[in-house]
């Protein structure tokens, strides 16, 4: 069945907007920008937003769906956040001439969903509370967790991939892509079995729980031979957990798009349940097995949520690292110390000050400033990435403002 022709119009018309904002010579600045910063030697530090509570977001219907076909729906969406960004919150966002799609790669997955109930204060957030139940709460369940075994569906693929030129030809590049790399098994441990049940169980039964981590990384590494072998990675990174990747490093010598190595790639990882673990049981239940996947991949970014400002010594044997999160819950001032010339120093400010009964624009340019100063002091290429946005108490303009707020405060 072929694309309606009133959906294909309506595509095609944001499609030429985002195509005019991304010849505009600002899009191959930022990149300048971006590929000094990752080079560890910046211009000025960088400003990112992203995953945004756009259920809170529409203005006067901007993001509103005039598709009614389910992948057009898909591409609408992209296309409409895409121009809603530039024009309310670009900071230092990179639009690009081309539109990704997905091939449709199965098997991926490692022989366990996770079980859950969920809370949710608001019906229209897709963010909630988790309760997990544990499906492996006995030594024999270790071999619940399977080698994936993957394969391209082709035919659903190529479907995508002729609905995508027929739309986008003449006005965006169309680029196939394949998996792109990230390693948060510990994240994926907790889904399976619940927070407290893994903090107890690494305390109180360390066995099993070696055993757990070396078979989920196992399955990692066997995932990561086959997307090899097979030619399924992405290529072409513009973003790495939420921020630019954009660097003069990767792709490796010898690259070929047709089939992307290891070695072309950004991968990044993180163990956000050990917030809550010593440094050294970090390094023994996390970076040692990490590591065996990190050394295959060009560059590494390490870290989410939990704070790292007082374990960057362990970190700096991870093969590859170059940027370093520094979550709302670190002490700057340790973490700056630490990180030095050396990585980049990627602060994570705290989503909270746009979520309070009332916004304050002077204790958001506080925090920033505090940060900068910091990093100033100890040499620390700085970006700020402002993520995990579950609210902005549907009041859209906290987030435009503190955007103008983080551009100023940087020197932009």
């Amino acid at each position: 069945m072929g694309i309606d022709p009133k959906d294909k119009r309506i595509i095609q018309e944001l499609a030429k907007r985002v195509a005019e904002i991304a010849a505009l010579p600002q899009q191959q600045e930022t990149i300048r920008l971006w590929k000094a910063l990752n080079g560890l030697k910046p211009v000025r530090p960088m400003v990112t937003i992203d995953q945004v509570c756009w259920h809170e977001m529409d203005v006067d219907g901007e993001l509103a769906f005039q598709t009614a076909d389910p992948f057009c729906q898909k591409l609408e969406t992209r296309l409409r956040r895409t121009l809603y960004q530039w024009k309310h919150f670009p900071v230092d966002m990179v639009v690009e001439p081309h539109i990704n799609i997905a091939k449709t790669i199965r098997g991926a997955g490692f022989g366990l969903e996770r079980q859950e109930k969920t809370a949710a204060l608001d019906p229209a957030n897709d963010v909630v509370g988790h309760y997990y139940y544990d499906q492996l709460p006995n030594e024999e369940d270790v071999e619940k967790i399977q080698i994936p075994q993957i394969r391209l569906d082709a035919e659903a693929t190529a479907r995508d991939e002729q609905q995508a030129h027929e739309i986008f030809d003449g006005i965006l590049e169309v680029r196939m892509q394949g998996l792109l790399p990230n390693f948060a098994p510990w994240d994926q441990l907790v889904q399976w079995r619940g927070v407290e049940t893994v903090l107890a169980d690494l305390a109180m039964w360390p066995e099993y729980m070696h055993r757990l981590i070396s078979r989920l990384t196992d399955a990692h590494l066997a995932l990561h031979d086959q997307l090899e072998a097979q030619g399924l990675y992405g290529y072409g990174q513009s973003l790495i957990h939420c921020t630019g990747a954009h660097t003069d490093e990767l792709p490796a010598p010898g690259f070929d798009p047709r089939k992307p190595r290891a070695r072309d790639l950004w991968i990044f990882g993180m163990a956000q349940i050990f917030s809550s673990v010593s440094p050294a049981m970090h390094e023994e239940y996390e970076l040692q097995y990490a590591h065996r996947i990190y050394e295959r991949f060009g560059l590494v970014y390490y870290g989410c949520c939990e704070p790292l400002d007082d374990r960057i010594d362990i970190l700096a044997s991870i093969p590859h690292l170059r940027k370093i999160s520094m979550s709302p819950w670190v002490n700057v001032e340790r973490g700056a110390a630490g990180i030095g010339p050396r990585y980049v120093f990627s602060r994570k400010p705290s989503p909270a000050f746009l979520a309070r009964d009332t916004f304050s624009p002077e204790a958001v340019e506080k925090d920033l400033r505090e940060t900068a100063a910091a990093c100033a002091r100890h040499g620390c290429p700085l970006e700020f990435i402002l993520k995990d946005i579950s609210t902005v108490r549907y009041e859209p303009r906290r987030l435009w403002q503190w955007a103008d707020i983080a551009m100023q405060v940087i020197g932009a």
